[in-house]
């Protein structure tokens, strides 16, 4: 069976045509208290998407707003994320919605340590330092 893709019930292209206003009735108050305390933020980067949308170009967004929210207009663009260290390259999808961009680029990396070093345990005072 194949899987719907689906946004509060609406499908990929009825949720790219959901206007700012309806988007926020439907988010959770989290979401919709950080749209309308961090506006500023929001509406640098989307006048860097209506730019991009405009020109037709297909052409990536560089951002370095980790928490800004996926909005319905955007499903399609690709996004190059700051992760702290370099840029990343993200597709936004229909299932993205409501989540922030830094959800899908992640800053840290596990970390892989080798043996102890010398002096480090117990055991290792009767090894020979050579």
């Amino acid at each position: 069976m194949v899987e719907r893709i689906a946004y509060k019930g609406m499908l990929p292209a009825d949720a790219e045509k959901i206007s700012a206003a309806d988007y926020t009735k439907l988010i959770k108050s989290r979401q919709r208290r950080w749209l309308k305390r961090n506006s500023l933020q929001m509406r640098r980067l989307n006048a860097k998407v209506e730019k991009v949308l405009s020109s037709g170009s297909k052409r990536n967004i560089k951002t370095r707003t980790r928490e800004a929210l996926i909005m319905p207009s955007w499903i399609g663009l690709s996004f190059d994320i700051y992760n702290g260290k370099e840029y990343q390259h993200i597709e936004i999808q229909p299932t993205m919605l409501g989540h922030r961009l830094g959800e899908f680029v992640y800053s840290t990396r596990r970390v892989q340590h080798s043996a102890p070093g010398i002096k480090a345990t117990r055991g290792s005072k009767f090894l020979s330092q050579k």
